[in-house]
């Protein structure tokens, strides 16, 4: 039994990583290409951001997967769900990371853009340098909030197949007629959820020295 949830989690813990690689700057882009001043993109960032975190994410991995053989006929292997899993968990998680940040930046002050001219930084340093780790310190209690909720929607993986944890803790119970596997993955959420709380605190507490 616990072999096959440690299989189950590792898959588990690689949607999580692979996330996080690809939401957090994806969600960067998403957020300046929301502000930006040139119509067209802000649009298409706004309706992006809209049907991303207005639609379910059960539905988009099911679009993404099945959409290259309905729309174009193309047969795709077996890795493709994996693959179709990431690109709609980075997809959808880039669009929530994206309003993060977007709230973020606009509550820096504008006299700091204005005194960063005037010390010579560019626009792209003033950005890198003064404003992006005044935001990170500022969005990471809702950043956290969004990480720990991946921790549980990795569970929608099941939808292509994928034998997480939560799809493996139910074929256990369904096999031994018991509720213990599903406590057991419960526990472990939990715990790598802790864990998980206890590395952003760590790196709130590092990020403490950029003073509001």
């Amino acid at each position: 039994m616990m072999g096959i949830l440690a299989d189950g989690f590792v898959l588990t813990a690689e949607i999580f990583v692979v996330t996080l690689v690809g939401a957090l700057p994806l969600g960067v882009l998403v957020a300046l290409a929301r502000m930006s001043k040139f119509k067209p993109l802000s649009l298409v960032a706004r309706l992006y951001i809209s049907v991303l975190r207005g639609t379910p994410l059960m539905l988009q991995l099911m679009a993404i997967m099945f959409g290259p053989y309905y729309l174009f006929g193309m047969q795709l292997g077996s890795d493709w769900k994996f693959y179709a899993c990431a690109i709609g968990f980075i997809l959808n998680y880039a669009a929530y990371f994206g309003e993060i940040y977007r709230s973020g930046i606009q509550s820096i002050p504008r006299g700091q853009y204005e005194a960063a001219a005037v010390l010579g930084y560019t626009r792209a340093q003033t950005f890198m340098k003064i404003v992006l780790p005044q935001v990170m310190k500022r969005i990471m209690p809702a950043m956290g909030n969004e990480i720990i909720t991946l921790v549980k929607d990795t569970s929608l993986a099941f939808v292509l197949g994928i034998m997480e944890m939560f799809s493996a803790a139910k074929a256990l119970a369904a096999r031994e007629v018991s509720m213990i596997p599903y406590a057991i993955a419960a526990l472990i959420y939990w715990v790598f959820c802790l864990v998980i709380e206890m590395i952003l605190n760590r790196v709130e507490k590092r990020m403490a020295y950029y003073h509001d």
